[in-house]
């Protein structure tokens, strides 16, 4: 698969670690103590740590088991990872953090929450039985030097509906929501279902559409006309749920690295897993646009909060039928948001679910409430007001910069036979002992090379060497996606000149075979895969 080294810029680097640091401070300074002063975790998501604003971009993935989740994520890492099993049944019911570590190992959950370094402290409330399955995955992946991945349980239908979780799947959704910069939600286009904890699953994920992108996943197994079908009875589903006056993007991919079952809408695949793959790529240097949206939106949640805790507190009264006063009020909460709404100017849009707050107040004491302190509310009038907008010069100087940062992920297959894309030499990274042994390695490619000759020779090479757009033609008739071609474009080209001698076409067409029988590629070209006549010259580059 297509994958390009995460180089950052170090001035870049700084503009992100910058906004960082001072949305960090922001929080402790303005936001946490008012948090603590009118309960605000007692009734929404946990205070925030360190490790929430410090840890990379994270992508959490989801969907109806059977959709491609797990498949997915190996698409994205091109390795298997700790704890995966595919099947078309539910395989697992755990929540998995693929992270990067030096040493390949699972950790669970009940240790993830005492690790100050991991983000998920947080998900102690949820208990053992939540605990008992959440692990972390950590290995050592290019990918996941950028971006962490959260594998979630397949959701449910309604014939499997039976069983029981043992604990509160839609909170522990809205709970990674806040917090991850990208939701990818699949399903599958030929077995397009919605059921009741999808649907609770949707609920989760209201006012986090902004992070929200669907895919529709194994859409070469149907035709055109089907696909046209699926696709509007998606739109229309999700229309229900997620009323929004923007459209959900939605994804029509095939998003693993197998090859694809031909179709006529083949280009538009190759296409929208373009698309998909810039949209992730694009995380890293996004992420501190996202956090200061996401600490924007606490923010204003967190006065809508304070106005109601505080009309609550005056409206109680000091001695005689308090819970009858309290049952009274907590009935007519949607009058009351109502009047703050209208007295104190807060928008609609920034108080929490009617219903849910109700919830939550039943369980409270009303007495122990906190009136307004003009002190905290004028703190945090500045922080929407005057601190973030001073936070924006710094996001405009990283944005200037944004073309220094390299993706995560390439798929552009045309694009890998610009010469501009050569630079770096691949097998500079093999270990000295590696390159010294390589002019003694066979070449394993020899054996086959006169079939691959013949193929070589049929496409007409001009003065020995095949162009880009001559080999680029041929290597789309094998079905395999862009970003895999553009893979194995990368590894075969060992001088970087944008063409293909024979040998090169040669090492080409073997790993496209090997990728054809099920083979992983390998990230880096081995020595023993190096062209001899290209031996010498990248031995001499390293010296």
């Amino acid at each position: 698969m297509s994958m390009r080294r995460f180089r950052s810029n170090p001035k870049t680097l700084g503009d992100v670690n910058m906004v960082t640091e001072e949305l960090k401070n922001l929080y402790y300074k303005r936001l946490l103590p008012i948090e603590k002063y009118y309960s605000f975790h007692h009734f929404h998501s946990p205070s925030y740590e360190d490790a929430d604003f410090d840890n990379k971009p994270m992508v959490l993935v989801m969907g109806q088991y059977s959709t491609g989740k797990t498949t997915f994520i190996r698409y994205l890492v091109e390795q298997d990872f700790p704890g995966s099993r595919v099947g078309p049944e539910p395989t697992t019911d755990c929540f998995t953090a693929l992270m990067y570590g030096k040493t390949e190992g699972i950790i669970p959950g009940n240790a993830l929450t005492v690790d100050p370094k991991k983000p998920f402290r947080n998900l102690d409330p949820f208990g053992n039985a939540f605990l008992n399955r959440f692990q972390c995955a950590q290995m050592p992946n290019k990918i996941l030097e950028s971006i962490s991945i959260i594998d979630t349980p397949g959701i449910l239908t309604a014939a499997k509906r039976k069983l029981s979780r043992g604990y509160d799947f839609p909170a522990v959704l809205r709970w990674f929501a806040e917090r991850v910069d990208r939701i990818i939600l699949l399903f599958d286009a030929h077995k397009l279902e919605f059921s009741d904890e999808l649907t609770r699953a949707f609920g989760a994920l209201l006012g986090y559409e902004d992070k929200l992108r669907v895919v529709l996943n194994k859409a070469d197994r149907v035709d055109s006309q089907q696909l046209m079908r699926v696709y509007g009875a998606l739109m229309w589903s999700l229309g229900k749920v997620f009323r929004t006056p923007e459209i959900l993007r939605v994804y029509i991919g095939s998003f693993w690295s197998e090859p694809r079952q031909t179709c006529d809408h083949y280009q538009l695949i190759e296409l929208e897993e373009e698309d998909l793959l810039t949209d992730i790529r694009n995380l890293p240097r996004n992420a501190a646009v996202r956090r200061l949206n996401d600490l924007v939106k606490r923010a204003r949640l967190l006065r809508a909060h304070a106005h109601i805790i505080s009309y609550l507190k005056q409206e109680m009264p000091t001695i005689f039928c308090k819970e009858s006063k309290k049952h009274n009020l907590i009935y007519q909460l949607p009058v009351i948001y109502t009047k703050i709404q209208q007295q104190q100017r807060v928008p609609a849009g920034d108080f929490p679910d009617c219903t849910k707050m109700q919830e939550k107040l039943l369980g409270q004491d009303f007495s122990k409430f906190k009136t307004l302190k003009p002190s905290l509310m004028a703190s945090l009038d500045k922080l929407l007001s005057t601190d973030i907008a001073k936070l924006v010069p710094l996001l405009q100087q990283q944005e200037l910069r944004k073309k220094s940062l390299h993706g995560v992920l390439d798929g552009e297959f045309l694009g890998t036979f610009r010469r501009d894309h050569f630079r770096r030499d691949p097998f500079k990274e093999l270990r000295d002992d590696e390159s010294s042994e390589a002019d003694f390695d066979e070449w394993a490619v020899e054996k086959f090379k006169p079939k691959y000759d013949e193929i070589f020779y049929n496409l007409s090479p001009n003065e020995g060497k095949l162009s880009g757009t001559k080999v680029k033609e041929w290597m789309t008739g094998t079905l395999l996606p862009n970003s895999v071609l553009a893979h194995i474009w990368r590894l075969s080209d060992v001088d970087g000149d944008g063409m293909l001698d024979n040998e090169e076409f040669a090492l080409a067409v073997h790993l496209i075979e090997g990728k054809l029988e099920g083979h992983w590629l390998p990230r880096e070209l081995p020595s023993h895969l190096v062209p001899p006549s290209k031996r010498m010259s990248t031995a001499s580059d390293e010296e």
